[in-house]
């Protein structure tokens, strides 16, 4: 029988890109889900007819008072939830993201134990380590220095969580997790304008024929992009197998420059725009990529999805739903 079977689970963010995947996975795994968010229709936009096999709880977990009553009768918590965005708003509200971020984490992990949940995971963020870090990148990095300056609240949100968790895990007798995603993406995911993420940026900008599309930095920064359905499997191992207060990193080995990236997206939509780099803009850390030996190690985690057949698959995608994306 599934590990998941039956769990009555809670999930933050659960109306999200990543999150509305996590419920379609614990759904089929034979969970009991429940969601908190703002909008019901959110989620049902995402999953459909299966969000009458959803407990949606409406509020907002930066009311404690929130966070405390979804937990009620779960025995596990995923929490997802977070402010995000791309290195341009990111860099633009440093203090923003700090403080929204923390305050979803701090009351969700109090809520949590006030109910007795058996089982929590921290989805942290490859956004705490530092602008020049070992690439690979080791958990052992995850506190030196500042998070590169583009993630600078962000990552701090992130690091306080995960110091958060310590301190309850010690405190308390729930068992918490903490995973380290690196850059995801794939169908679902935001593609509006000022709060998209690389690949779904490009995409739209390729897809609708933007000519020249403008990327900022010169396109030689690199980063590890990590398809939708590993992401979720390396949350669900994270809790399942190793639900310790000892960040792990979750993503792929493949590592592509941005300007590799724009010329696979491109050949993928069989586009000829131009590419108009601007060195001005911040362009985030210089390489971000994992050291993934401890995911293989402790959880069994190697990703299916290599990015050309992810990026075919989201690009499908947006074509032909992209009314639901924006």
């Amino acid at each position: 029988m599934s590990f998941w079977n039956g769990r009555k689970i809670l999930v933050t963010g659960g109306s999200g890109f990543i999150g509305s995947h996590l419920v379609d996975h614990l759904l089929d795994a034979g969970a009991h889900v429940r969601v908190v968010g703002r909008n019901r229709n959110h989620l049902e936009k995402k999953i459909g007819k299966r969000i009458s096999h959803v407990d949606f709880y409406t509020g907002d977990i930066r009311d404690p008072d929130t966070a405390v009553a979804s937990c009620k009768g779960r025995d596990t918590v995923f929490h997802l939830a977070a402010q995000v965005a791309g290195a341009g708003w990111n860099s633009a509200h440093p203090g923003t993201m700090l403080t929204q971020n923390l305050a979803l984490g701090i009351h969700m992990l109090d809520g949590a134990v006030k109910n007795d949940v058996e089982r929590f995971l921290c989805v942290s963020s490859a956004c705490v380590y530092q602008r020049h870090c070992t690439v690979p990148t080791p958990e052992n990095e995850g506190f030196l220095g500042d998070p590169d300056p583009s993630n600078f609240g962000y990552g701090w949100s992130k690091r306080t969580l995960e110091a958060q968790a310590r301190g309850y895990a010690q405190e308390y007798p729930m068992k918490i997790g903490i995973v380290r995603p690196y850059n995801g993406y794939g169908p679902r995911d935001d593609f509006e304008w000022e709060t998209s993420h690389a690949i779904p940026a490009l995409i739209r900008k390729v897809v609708e024929g933007m000519d020249p599309v403008e990327v900022w930095g010169n396109g030689s920064q690199s980063r590890s992009f990590f398809y939708v359905s590993d992401f979720v499997k390396g949350l669900m191992l994270g809790l399942e197998k190793y639900p310790e207060c000892d960040p792990v990193n979750i993503g792929t080995d493949e590592e592509v420059t941005i300007s590799e990236l724009i010329e696979s997206i491109k050949r993928i939509a069989n586009s000829h725009v131009s590419i108009k780099y601007d060195s001005t803009k911040p362009m985030g850390q210089p390489r971000r990529n994992g050291d993934f030996q401890k995911a293989h190690r402790l959880l069994g985690f190697k990703p299916d999805v290599p990015l050309e057949e992810g990026l075919k698959k989201t690009i499908d995608w947006y074509l032909n739903y992209r009314e639901l994306s924006v």
